[in-house]
């Protein structure tokens, strides 16, 4: 079932989905489909996969000298997703990004993905390079997630990016995308973050998954707020539970939203990561049970470094 389905308005059955890493370059997947298996015991709606295009580092090239060159430190999102559908039968939700492709791969990773039985897309304009103040798109490549968009949908209506017809059109990709209850640290503001929200609605975005936040207080305001501006789709709350006493300020600072100080208070007590991973499930469980109280049946985690907190805190709810 595609997930916009899944995730419908009228759906009162409480469900919950999964985001996942690809393993690391050379890894191998028996970590990652360990992970899975735990966490397919508790019936995931969907698993949806980050994708990594590449960053940038900087490599020796002799007589002192670096050069700056892009590397991909965790490549085959598309065939984990595979993978992950064949194997566990779930439905999965690889992400597609604007970040280190362009045009053309982007059309080769839809037909790969249509190939594959593979329909559900999480579009993402993707990460910044770490050192460049700006987002700056790959040459002959999107800048924005709302390009990334007409570019999907300009395929589902069976035409490839040039305007070349699409001789047999398989079937068509259902659409997600992000949205940020503290802002995207680029906007301006939360309300012109909130117009692109509406815009990427109104050229086909079926739903939204928000960045990981503490304060339930912030979406439940970012969701009203979104009804005002017209904006109807589902917009799911992404939680990630608190696993380590450096997350205090890591978390902060890698993701740009704001530790609420009754949190804050009790992560400082913690004397070891044991302890603040304890806090984290108690902390996400409550934060969890209060969005069921608001009408919230969809939850989503982000489980990176969190795989057996987030299996807890799912038990701890049901």
């Amino acid at each position: 079932m595609a997930v916009a389905n899944i995730i419908s308005k009228d759906n009162e059955r409480r469900q919950f989905s999964f985001e996942v890493l690809p393993p690391l370059k050379g890894t191998g997947t028996e970590r990652l489909f360990a992970d899975i298996e735990k966490l397919c015991e508790l019936n995931p709606a969907f698993i949806n996969i980050t994708t990594h295009h590449s960053e940038y580092v900087y490599k020796e090239v002799g007589e002192g000298r670096y050069e700056r060159q892009r590397v991909r430190r965790r490549p085959g999102t598309i065939a984990v997703a595979a993978a992950i559908q064949q194997r566990f039968g779930v439905t999965v939700q690889p992400h597609v990004i604007c970040s280190g492709a362009t045009v053309e791969d982007i059309e080769y990773e839809l037909l790969d993905l249509q190939f594959l039985g593979i329909t559900d897309l999480l579009l993402l304009r993707g990460d910044k390079a770490k050192d460049d103040a700006v987002f700056k798109p790959t040459p002959g490549g999107h800048a924005h997630t709302t390009d990334l968009i007409r570019q999907v949908q300009r395929f589902n209506e069976g035409f490839f990016a040039d305007g070349t017809p699409i001789k047999s059109p398989g079937p068509k990709f259902d659409i997600g995308v992000a949205c940020y209850p503290e802002k995207h640290e680029e906007a301006p503001n939360l309300q012109r973050d909130m117009e692109y929200l509406l815009q990427k609605q109104q050229l086909g975005a079926q739903y939204a998954v928000t960045q990981l936040f503490y304060d339930n207080q912030k979406y439940f305001e970012f969701v009203e707020k979104a009804r005002q501006m017209g904006i109807t789709i589902p917009i799911i709350p992404g939680i990630k539970p608190l696993a380590k006493l450096s997350q205090l300020t890591v978390v902060p600072k890698t993701f740009h939203c704001d530790i609420p100080e009754p949190l804050a208070r009790e992560i400082v007590k913690c004397k070891t990561d044991d302890d603040a991973r304890q806090l984290g499930i108690e902390w996400t469980t409550e934060q969890c049970r209060e969005l069921y109280e608001h009408g919230i049946n969809d939850i989503h985690f982000y489980t990176m470094g969190a795989v057996d907190s987030v299996v807890e805190i799912v038990r701890n709810l049901r």
